[in-house]
């Protein structure tokens, strides 16, 4: 009887080579699911210096935030900026069975191009453009309750009375902020989800569980020698 000796990379590559598109879906899934949760801990925690879950005035937000501060106005610019952090925060604590429903139910038809696309954020662009309209469906009514119970709409009012009423202005400030609040928020879950699927897909260690080491493992193979 006449053996036959594979390599550990031929054995890798007849393993991974049954890998099924329902399994890759699931493992870019749970690579997703890891990222949220990633900006789950830093919403959690705003006020350790992370612009990326701080609130900032849309727009030209330093000079919109110096015009009011020359007006006198800095205490009630670093409350709202203080009570809008602090809604954004809670909003997406609250929403976390949002956001990991919204991956849970999220249709990957062809998962092996995502997967094997050469795009480090592949899964996470699909996932921001097949899931943001429902994401601030369900988010928006959280956001909006959260500034309300923080009190933070009453001071902003403040804010854009004293800044709409300066002359010749080529821009005014919204009077309502809650849409632009909750698309921030959801932009910066997708900010970390992007880097927990750059660091899995690049990094061997990030890869905490057997579907993710299997699922990338089998992308890493894909890739063309010398990548």
């Amino acid at each position: 009887m006449q053996h036959v000796f594979l390599s550990g990379c031929d054995t890798l590559k007849n393993v991974a080579g049954t890998l099924s598109n329902f399994e890759m879906s699931q493992g870019l899934k749970e690579a997703l699911t890891q990222g949220l949760f990633s900006g789950f801990d830093a919403f959690a925690n705003p006020n350790q210096g992370n612009a990326l879950v701080k609130f900032a005035f849309p727009g030209e937000a330093a000079k919109i935030e110096k015009t009011l501060r020359d007006l006198g106005l800095t205490s009630v610019v670093n409350n709202v900026t203080s009570k809008f952090t602090n809604a954004m925060s809670l909003a997406v604590q609250k929403a976390k069975p949002v956001f990991l429903n919204s991956v849970k139910n999220m249709s990957i038809g062809d998962a092996a191009s995502i997967l094997l696309s050469g795009n480090n954020q592949a899964a996470t662009q699909y996932f921001k453009a097949s899931m943001t309209p429902q994401l601030m469906k369900e988010f928006k009514p959280i956001v909006d309750s959260t500034v309300r119970t923080t009190g933070a709409s009453s001071e902003y009012n403040t804010l854009v009375k004293a800044y709409n009423a300066i002359p010749f202005l080529s821009k005014k400030l919204e009077p309502n902020l809650n849409d632009f609040i909750a698309a921030r928020a959801i932009d910066g879950m997708f900010l970390y989800v992007a880097q927990k699927e750059l660091d899995i897909r690049t990094n061997v260690s990030a890869r905490t569980t057997p579907l993710l080491q299997r699922v990338f493992g089998y992308a890493d193979l894909q890739k063309p020698r010398g990548n």
